[in-house]
């Protein structure tokens, strides 16, 4: 766990944020993504948006979402009219789907987990593919040669996983995402190891903040770590850094 002796007292003390305030941000964000053009969030968009703040949608999340939507939209070509922040919803909710299963937190509608599982399973070979891409970019970014020494270890490792996840069935498979999950650790361990005393305590206020709505209906246990889950893909957002173990 993540712990930080100066704000721990402090960790209850994070509200969500107010309805009104996160809907101007969201406006203000959009317009930004617009290029000035602003549409006002009024009425059933307001009522629509508020709906995020109150399922605890974080922020920064939703304005991930944003910028998929307008990310797929600029694509296209030549934009006609500007975006409207209901046309990125299902970006929104999909991407609070994800942040929710990475930091352990539930809602009411979640679908059963058979339900869930039934979704499908990426390549294991395809999703290390991906995961040596991430790195090799990350590996350029200009950190410290002792974090890209972290880097290229796992890089090499990975190399020499994917030959076997290719045939790797049962207990095999089982073993080469135990492996891929410890160097996902390592990584994170490493990135931590760059930031300093500020930045730590800045990302853990941030994880603090994402967890709030849902704190008060966790156990303490499940909250801290939650809290420590949110921390840790804040760091991996910071850096770059892919997640290295898939679903099982």
């Amino acid at each position: 766990m993540i712990h930080d002796p100066v704000n721990d007292d402090a960790r209850d003390s994070a509200a969500p944020i107010d309805p009104a305030d996160y809907c101007r941000e969201i406006e203000s964000y959009l317009c930004r993504r617009n290029e000035g053009h602003l549409i006002r969030i009024v009425g059933p968009v307001f009522e629509q948006v508020s709906g995020w703040a109150a399922q605890g949608v974080p922020l920064a999340v939703a304005l991930r979402g944003i910028d998929r939507y307008c990310e797929r939209y600029y694509a296209k070509g030549p934009r006609r009219r500007p975006v409207r922040v209901e046309f990125c919803e299902a970006d929104v909710l999909e991407l609070f789907d994800d942040w929710r299963r990475a930091v352990g937190v539930s809602r009411i509608d979640d679908p059963p987990d058979g339900a869930r599982a039934s979704a499908g399973r990426d390549s294991l070979p395809a999703h290390i593919d991906r995961a040596i891409a991430r790195l090799t970019a990350v590996r350029a970014s200009g950190r410290s040669d002792t974090f890209d020494r972290h880097v290229d270890e796992a890089v090499r490792e990975l190399d020499r996983a994917r030959a076997t996840a290719k045939h790797a069935r049962g207990d095999a498979r089982s073993q080469v995402i135990e492996r891929l999950s410890a160097l996902d650790r390592e990584l994170l361990a490493a990135a931590d190891a760059e930031i300093d005393g500020a930045r730590r305590a800045a990302l853990l206020a941030d994880a603090r903040r994402e967890i709030a709505p849902f704190a008060a209906r966790m156990a303490p246990d499940a909250r801290d770590r939650a809290i420590d889950a949110a921390f840790a893909r804040l760091l991996r957002e910071a850096f770059g850094l892919p997640v290295l173990s898939p679903e099982p």
